[in-house]
């Protein structure tokens, strides 16, 4: 249990952030924003499916004291860099200016618009979005890293939307929801039995960033979701099992002799996300024609169709 002592320096420390981070998003404060310097390209980009859209732009943003607490944001950019796309790293006290910059831009040359924030920098991600929604731009993912509990949410023009976080963490531990009406991909993964992440550590996970670079390189070719195709998925992630970031989930439905266990063989996903997405036991009877609700991977989606199922 915290001591008064800590409870107070959290209280403190939020306060602070917010009040911070409420003047940035004041249109009264800002003024013109600088335009950050293109992304460097020290090694070639992976070589992603054939393109239907120009490539993302990736906007990141550090948490409070982020040249300190949020190095990781600093890495993923150079890492998103280094595979030839272009990302940014600011700090969330700046995210009004940054998001008004970004709308000249996309004026200018529209591309995906991708918004990955840590902490304060989480609950700046999905403001940011909340900008762009208002001037009638999309948003092609954002991912928010144990973001502050005041994050808000998430809001109709985003199309895919990713949160990774400690729901017992008092740094951060936003429990981040959808608008009404959403139907965009939404995926939850909740690390709180992991005893070796915390809210310092989250953002420097080397699996996360690998995950995310690989995505984003491919987020051209992969078109945005069909209206109420997709299913939100919410985890809890076991302790020994490592973090996939799956970007929604996809119904199935069961044949003549499936088991949860055969289905996760077939989609190459564990066990315990059939259970959980579904709230089934692992020996739960699967009666033919049971929708069964599927993981799908953000840069390479398991089939779902009856058709790519092999005949029994």
């Amino acid at each position: 249990m915290s001591s008064p002592t800590q409870v107070a320096a959290v209280a403190i420390w939020t306060a602070l952030s917010t009040f911070v981070f409420s003047l940035s998003c004041d249109p009264a404060q800002a003024g013109p924003a600088p335009r950050s310097s293109d992304a460097a390209t020290t090694s070639a980009p992976p070589a992603p499916p054939v393109a239907t859209q120009p490539p993302p732009r990736v906007y990141l943003f550090r948490g409070a004291l982020g040249p300190i607490f949020s190095r990781g944001m600093d890495r993923l950019t150079e890492r998103l860099q280094a595979a030839g796309i272009r990302a940014d790293v600011y700090e969330f006290t700046i995210c009004r200016l940054i998001a008004d910059q970004a709308i000249r831009d996309y004026r200018e040359n529209a591309a995906p618009i991708v918004l990955i924030g840590h902490s304060m920098g989480g609950l700046c991600a999905v403001t940011f979005a909340g900008i762009l929604k208002a001037e009638n731009i999309q948003v092609s993912l954002v991912v928010t890293i144990d973001p502050a509990h005041a994050t808000p949410k998430v809001p109709l023009n985003v199309e895919r939307f990713i949160n990774v976080f400690l729901s017992d963490s008092v740094l951060g531990g936003g429990d981040v929801v959808a608008e009404p009406g959403y139907q965009g991909h939404y995926a939850s993964f909740d690390l709180k039995q992991h005893e070796e992440v915390t809210h310092i550590n989250i953002d420097k996970m080397d699996s996360i960033h690998q995950q995310l670079v690989a995505a984003i390189a491919q987020l051209a070719a992969i078109p945005a979701p069909a209206g109420g195709e997709a299913m939100p998925l919410r985890y809890v992630v076991p302790p020994d099992a490592p973090v996939e970031l799956w970007d929604s989930g996809m119904p199935q439905m069961t044949r003549s002799g499936d088991t949860l266990e055969k289905l996760a063989a077939f989609n190459q996903v564990p066990l315990w996300s059939l259970t959980q997405a579904n709230q089934y036991s692992e020996g739960t009877p699967l009666p033919i024609g049971q929708r069964v609700l599927i993981p799908r991977r953000l840069a390479a989606p398991v089939a779902t169709s009856m058709a790519a199922r092999p005949k029994r």
